[in-house]
């Protein structure tokens, strides 16, 4: 990117210099002549530590100060956003002020909700977890105050670089900066598809903003090259500033880290929490000399330029940084949890985990006692002026955190033996030299749930064991960085993704279908010309055939041609739509372009996918009434019999709550409310009813159909087919519950006559049942407990003796014993016993010194158990033994040189099987005794 791009009038008019920085070579603007260097870290240190660079402000007051400055010059100020990105189809967390805009602000398909606009909005980025708490100033969570201007090519401009480098001047000039030491650094912007100059503003070694001119975005075919890729200009330019609130107000303060300056009280409860001192109250110097280099240094090279003690780093330099990556973190929490995030193994919710359990890791390493959700609480209280809404949601992360404690804890419990296990099998084929690499660890992290630091405390404690030797751990500095980032983003391709990639470029001329369904969505019957075909499908220029989307199935019936004495029905039997035209997927036979044609569809089929969709409003209705505001629909399905709808939701839920939800929802039946469908501009919609409008998903465009239930009880964007009234959706039953995966639950249900034949199917189960038992229906519940109290107590007694049999199985097993080169050796064929029983027999015996091999024989297999005594089992391999007796019974098998088991179908060699079996023992032993000899 050439320097005209950064030719800007303002520059010129207050006589700024651009130079070429000593240090790194970029170029950088500035109103000292004297400058050799662009600024920035590294080619500056923090000179701001103990010298604040303006009059100390607190978080609301700069806040207040940007956003005030820019409304008194036109913008809009703007409400915030939620961290978790709903609006969005390709991330999960908002991490950018200007992701609230993307995609579709940004490539003008949609037109801004205000122009110019200010805003501060909380954002998250994992990408540097490593580094929280370490140099002074990265965070996870942080505001980017930003303002933005969004020009079209060919309209009105509403500003561009010239006002923007303005702004910012004038803005630092108000909060009393010294202009003399600010730079603007030139530094391309590449990001999310897009790229133009930018500005990085920075005083005193402190980069306080980011002047971002979008212009460009990715081509194949683009004329501009920026480090490797090709560019070309986009049809928007927009003005994308990012203003750092934290490092205004630690610009402000000039405390060590960005931490001591925003979490002061919170840090003041964790260290004597901790039962340590602040670096700053017991080696203020060398702390605060430490803190000037960190944005310049990493801790190896600090250490070698001021010969730092190293008790000072283990004492008390590596505890404050836990101490402030803790403090980062449950601000980051507080945030995450209270904008509907519900921790589990996908999406946003395997983020919010992922930052749980590294801080229950971290208090654990510093002793902390205090329960996590009390220091979240400490957060929230802090931010609740400027963020009322997050103390709308405490009970709610109370419980979440609190469980997320109980299954981190039994996660490490399980995970002990997980590893340990790993690693004795694998130090069985490299008992000398065992390292478990990265892939392993992120294995372990994204399986188990095992942090990589737990799995260094397994492995360490096994060195005394001989499988222990010599293992080794990689476990990368970035690791949670790592794991984040491949977390961070979603895949956009859907399953019907490579059927519209292939029929785009034939239907790019065809003008999009009227969409019958919408405006007619009682009707059956059409008419409709025929624009275009190819292959098995069929273009219209208006239908009443409901293309598959939104979980709803495709209308099925059939196209007529006329007139009538042309008469012949083709069948429709799938209804696709492609950038606004509706392919209809016909059998026996083809259409001509300009044809004439009546339509049918089955409404048999659309009338109960219509209920169900509607339903499913209602359900999700009523689910977010009964579990919380943090309900997000994760999937959904609509059929003709029965629909489902999986939500997030942080535990399972219970049949009261079951119940509750199907009593709201027939509630909101009976009521008979309206149901209305209306298309209504994005921006508008987002803004009057949130971003909970997107629980089905995100569609494009800059206007969106929403549906809306009673006095907008619920509204949504949906392109789906419904009910004109609740009351049309008829009885709703749910059927069933159940935890599909961590943190997301499936709820299945059906509606209108669905319902009513589900009803009467389990009425007729409890009926045919009752009637076995031949009591009364009232009765049953009471005959069936006590049916289950007696079958549990035989089950008791049969056990009792079943366990007396075999004692005395036992000892007539042992008595048929047969000695073999000094080794008494028990094989038997037991005819009745299953596997259970043999297993548990064969492993007494062993127990007591015998190798014992048992058999059975059922009707149509044999069962084989072979068992040798520990001692014994370096020479004799259990597995080994059974292998010719499988082979004789026509089976396979499989254990451990201890234990194993197997068998065949050739139930009549069985007592061959069991001789060949003594067989292959007695030659061992054979071989064993010379040995000894």
């Amino acid at each position: 990117m050439n320097g005209e791009e950064y030719s800007i009038e303002y520059f010129k008019e207050n006589e700024f210099i651009r130079k070429n920085c000593e240090k790194c070579g970029s170029h950088f603007w500035t109103r000292d002549r004297d400058r050799k260097a662009c600024g920035d870290a590294p080619c500056e240190f923090y000179s701001f530590i103990g010298k604040p660079i303006f009059k100390e402000r607190s978080l609301d007051e700069i806040r207040e100060c940007f956003l005030s400055f820019f409304e008194h010059r036109s913008h809009t100020r703007m409400k915030r956003y939620p961290v978790v990105a709903r609006w969005r189809d390709d991330i999960y967390l908002n991490i950018a002020s200007i992701a609230n805009f993307q995609p579709f602000v940004t490539s003008g398909k949609v037109p801004p909700p205000a122009n110019p606009l200010v805003i501060s909005q909380p954002c998250i980025r994992l990408e540097d977890l490593e580094s929280i708490g370490k140099t002074g100033r990265h965070l996870t969570t942080f505001e980017m105050m930003g303002h933005h201007a969004f020009n079209t090519r060919g309209g009105a401009e509403i500003y561009w670089k010239n006002e923007t480098v303005k702004y910012c001047d004038e803005f630092l000039k108000q909060l009393g900066v010294d202009m003399d030491s600010v730079t603007y650094k030139e530094a391309p912007w590449m990001g999310g598809g897009n790229a133009g100059p930018c500005l990085e503003v920075i005083t005193e070694g402190l980069e306080l903003a980011t002047l971002v001119f979008m212009d460009l975005k990715l081509s194949p075919r683009g004329e501009i090259s920026i480090k490797g890729q090709q560019y070309e200009k986009m049809d928007t330019y927009i003005v994308d500033t990012g203003y750092g609130l934290e490092r205004f107000v630690w610009a402000s303060k000039g405390t060590p880290t960005v931490y001591d300056a925003i979490f002061p009280d919170v840090i003041k409860e964790l260290v004597n929490a901790a039962g340590i001192e602040h670096p700053l109250d017991t080696h203020p110097d060398i702390f605060k000399t430490y803190a000037s280099l960190s944005g310049a240094m990493n801790r190896r090279k600090i250490i070698k330029e001021i010969s730092i003690p190293p008790e000072f780093i283990k004492n008390a330099l590596e505890p404050i940084e836990t101490i402030y990556a803790v403090a980062d973190h449950t601000k980051c929490l507080a945030f995450m949890l209270a904008d509907g995030i519900v921790p589990s193994n996908a999406k946003e919710g395997y983020l919010a985990r992922l930052v749980l359990r590294r801080v229950f890791r971290m208090l654990k390493s510093l002793g902390i006692e205090m329960p996590l959700e009390e220091i979240v609480l400490m957060q929230i209280e802090t931010l609740k002026n400027s963020f009322p809404e997050l103390e709308n949601s405490v009970d709610r992360i109370v419980e979440i955190v609190s469980l997320e404690k109980r299954r981190y804890d039994d996660t490490l419990l399980k995970g002990e033996r997980i590893v340990m296990q790993d690693v004795k099998r694998d130090t069985e084929k490299e008992p000398t030299s065992l390292t478990i690499e990265t892939n392993r660890l992120i294995y372990y992290y994204d399986t188990h749930g095992l942090p990589p630091e737990f799995v260094e405390e397994v492995v360490s404690n096994m060195t005394d064991l001989k499988t222990g030797m010599g293992v080794k751990v990689d476990f990368p500095e970035n690791f949670y960085s790592l794991v984040a980032s491949m977390h961070s983003s979603e895949e956009r391709k859907g399953a019907m993704e490579p059927f519209v990639e292939g029929m785009e470029e034939k239907t790019k001329s065809i003008p999009a279908t009227i969409k019958l369904y919408y405006e007619e969505p009682s009707a059956v019957e059409f008419e409709a010309t025929v624009l275009d075909s190819f292959d098995d499908f069929v273009m219209l220029d208006r239908t009443l055939f409901f293309p598959e989307g939104g979980g709803q199935p495709a209308d099925t019936g059939f196209l007529t041609l006329v007139p009538k004495d042309e008469n012949r029905a083709l069948k429709v039997v799938d209804v696709q739509e492609v950038e606004g035209v509706i392919l209809h997927k016909i059998e026996n036979g083809g259409i001509s372009k300009g044809a004439a044609v009546s339509g049918h569809i089955d409404a048999e089929r659309r009338i109960p996918h219509a209920r169900h969709h509607s339903a499913t409003h209602i359900v999700v209705c009523a689910a977010r009434k009964v579990l919380g505001d943090q309900v997000w629909q994760a999937g959904a399905q609509k059929g003709e019999k029965r629909a489902r709808i999986d939500i997030t939701h942080f535990k399972r839920i219970s049949d009261a709550e079951r119940r509750e939800i199907e009593l709201l929802a027939n509630r909101m039946v009976m009521e008979n409310k309206e149901v209305r469908a209306s298309f209504e501009d994005r921006n508008e919609a987002e803004q009057k009813y949130g971003f909970g409008i997107y629980q089905g998903g995100v569609p494009p465009g800059k206007k969106i159909r929403i549906v809306r239930i009673g006095a907008d009880e619920d509204v949504q964007a949906c392109a789906g087919t419904h009910c004109s009234k609740t009351g049309e959706v008829g009885p709703i039953k749910i059927l069933r519950t159940e935890r599909i995966q961590d943190g997301i639950e499936r709820i299945e249900y059906s509606a209108g006559e669905a319902a009513v034949e589900e009803m009467q199917a389990r009425e007729e189960l409890i009926r045919k049942s009752a009637s076995v038992l031949k009591v009364p229906l009232e009765m049953l519940p009471t005959t069936v407990e006590r049916f289950f109290a007696e079958w549990k107590q035989l089950r008791k007694e049969n056990e009792r003796l079943r366990g007396e049999i075999a004692e005395m199985e036992l000892e007539r097993l042992m008595e048929k014993k047969k000695e073999i080169s000094g080794v008494e050796v028990i094989a038997e064929v037991l005819p009745d016993a299953d596997m259970k029983e043999m297993l548990k027999i064969a492993s007494q015996l062993s127990e007591k010194g015998y190798p014992t091999m048992l058999l059975n024989r059922r009707e149509n297999s044999s069962s084989v158990v072979s068992a040798v005594p520990s001692d014994l089992s370096g020479e004799i391999n259990a597995s080994e033994w059974g292998k010719p007796v499988y082979k004789m019974l026509g089976g396979s098998g499989g254990g451990t040189a201890i234990i194993a088991q197997g068998g065949g179908e050739k139930v009549e060699m069985v007592e061959e099987a069991r001789e060949e079996g003594l067989k292959f023992i007695e030659e061992l032993l054979k071989k064993r005794e010379k040995k000894l000899l």
